[in-house]
């Protein structure tokens, strides 16, 4: 009987033992939301078109993907007229993001502009947020969501920091560390503040209070799991310092994206183009990713959430954290995005 070496493929091996489970449980999700969609669209551009003030939204992690979905979005329910700021590596995507955004219909001289930022790296997220708070002395929605996909194994930084973990954790609490007084200060004259980390809400794992950080017992496991309880941590100790500004990690599901296309391991950038196809019946657009995002994010009061694919609170659902663990890894993280 014929049949597959699978242990000649050990890593091919593991991505199918994934993807089909995975994939299964997305399509069903798809065929349940999909009716509602309308109605969400129609009460996130009410919320965000009547918004006070001169908003000013961060999309870090915009020039591609949910960041790029959340952006648009975002542009179209205020008809341009909003001071956006995407940042990411790629300026000419960027470019042409920000090129089909609604023209401003209003008179103020709102911007859309590109921040270049490599955030594998601290000392670029620091420089990056310098130049943001240099143009916008308030913020009203800081979105983070830049991706990094890999199958390989511990890939250090300059800086000490594992790569993988940098983008998906630590240049986030760079991020809204650095850009935290604009933050405040469009809470202090009353408008609307938010910050949303799009990564994994829900699917973390158990993390090493002795190890944080990952420089000992890494792996894609291990990597993966402390990464969204990394940033379950997060949002509750920066609300527990900014009360008044609501802090969100959300789980987007699966969204249509060409991230594997830019992974750094070779067989995944391989793969890419075959796994898009087969995965996208099972998937939503970005469009549709950001509509139920942007709805868990604009429908919450006071507080530090975690959110699902639809937006909905998911509370302690996958949660590993502890006070005690939340105050080690704040500790740990501020010193380790020192630069």
């Amino acid at each position: 009987m014929p049949f597959f070496p699978f242990n000649r493929f050990p890593k091919l091996t593991v991505a199918v033992a994934v993807f089909i489970p995975v994939t299964i449980a997305i399509y069903f999700q798809k065929r349940s939301m999909t009716p509602t969609l309308a109605a969400i669209d129609s009460s996130n551009a009410a919320f965000v078109g009547n918004l006070k003030g001169s908003p000013v939204a961060v999309f870090v992690g915009g020039t591609s993907g949910i960041g790029q979905g959340l952006a648009d979005a975002f542009a179209r329910w205020r008809d341009g007229n909003a001071h956006i700021v995407i940042v990411g590596r790629n300026e000419a995507a960027a470019k042409d993001i920000i090129s089909h955004f609604p023209k401003p219909t209003a008179s103020n001289s709102w911007s859309h502009e590109f921040v270049q930022c490599d955030a594998t790296l601290m000392k670029n997220v620091k420089a990056a947020s310098e130049q943001i708070l240099a143009k916008h002395s308030k913020i009203n929605y800081l979105v983070m969501s830049p991706g990094f996909f890999s199958t390989s194994g511990r890939d250090e930084t300059s800086e000490g920091i594992d790569t993988k973990l940098a983008v998906h954790y630590y240049a986030r609490w760079k991020f809204i560390d650095e850009l935290l007084p604009a933050l405040k200060k469009t809470k202090e004259d009353g408008e609307d503040v938010r910050v949303m980390s799009v990564l994994a809400a829900g699917h973390g794992g158990r993390i090493d209070a002795n190890d944080l950080g990952l420089k000992k017992g890494y792996s894609v496991k291990a990597a993966a799991e402390a990464g969204p309880t990394y940033n379950d941590l997060m949002v509750e100790a920066f609300h527990e310092r900014n009360p008044g500004i609501i802090f969100s990690h959300a789980y987007p599901g699966g969204v249509s994206t060409n991230l594997m296309s830019s992974a750094r391991t070779p067989w995944l950038r391989a793969i890419a183009p075959v796994a898009n196809v087969l995965v996208k019946p099972f998937t939503v657009t970005q469009d549709q990713c950001a509509g139920f995002l942007w709805s868990g994010l604009l429908n919450t009061t006071d507080g530090a959430y975690k959110m699902g694919s639809k937006g909905e609170d998911i509370g302690k659902k996958g949660y590993h954290g502890s006070d005690e663990l939340r105050q080690k890894l704040w500790e740990h993280t501020a010193e380790a995005t020192k630069v």
